[in-house]
């Protein structure tokens, strides 16, 4: 792969993990509610749903996956239904302090990330749209898959943690009971809203 082409899927791969998603609203959510540390875990496990999504769309699943309207509906019910659990328990989340969320939030944080990029059908057809222009078939592939990956992977963990940040900034003010309460209620109304959106949407052309 030529710096050319791979500063081209930089910069592809910089708009995409911009774009507000369900991955950013939970990353913003865990580092309000957390702090950024807890909110890393939660990334890590978006990364490695990326790199299961790129191993598909490397073995050709991908392919399947966008042409075949009964595979992405499925898994994309799927992506919906656990993106409204998660909003409709955060929105009835009790009032804790911040103090004792720090220590009882963390376990399952890695695998809440793992989830919702997993589930999320648009993530693995994205990629496979992608990914494919920029690799060369006349040489060594897996070298290639390589760099895409990292990069990939790196720039999502750069703008995911400039996400959750920026909103843990804002977690100082979760010591009272009526702010607890309304991070809770929008960030389970964003949870929400992202699982609807994905349960309408159709596939990427």
């Amino acid at each position: 792969m030529s710096f050319s082409v791979w500063l081209g899927f930089l910069l592809a791969a910089i708009l995409i993990a911009v774009a507000p998603g369900p991955g950013a609203v939970v990353s913003m959510s865990t580092g309000m509610r957390y702090g950024y540390r807890s909110a890393f875990v939660v990334i890590l496990g978006l990364q490695l749903a990326l790199v299961c999504h790129l191993f598909l769309v490397a073995v050709g699943l991908g392919a399947l996956l966008a042409a075949s309207e009964t595979a992405f509906m499925a898994v994309k019910l799927i992506g919906a239904g656990y993106l409204l659990c998660l909003g409709l328990k955060k929105w009835r989340a009790p009032v804790v302090p911040v103090e004792v969320a720090e220590q009882e939030g963390r376990p399952g944080l890695f695998v809440q990330g793992l989830l919702v990029n997993l589930t999320n059908p648009k993530a693995i057809v994205f990629i496979g749209a992608l990914v494919p222009p920029f690799i060369d078939a006349s040489v060594p592939q897996l070298p290639q898959y390589l760099i895409v990956g990292g990069t990939l992977c790196i720039t999502d963990v750069v703008v995911m943690s400039a996400y959750a940040v920026l909103a843990s900034r804002l977690g100082g003010w979760l010591y009272e009971p009526r702010a607890i309460l309304l991070q809770n209620r929008v960030f389970g109304g964003l949870f929400a809203m992202a699982g609807a959106f994905l349960a309408v949407s159709s596939r990427p052309s």
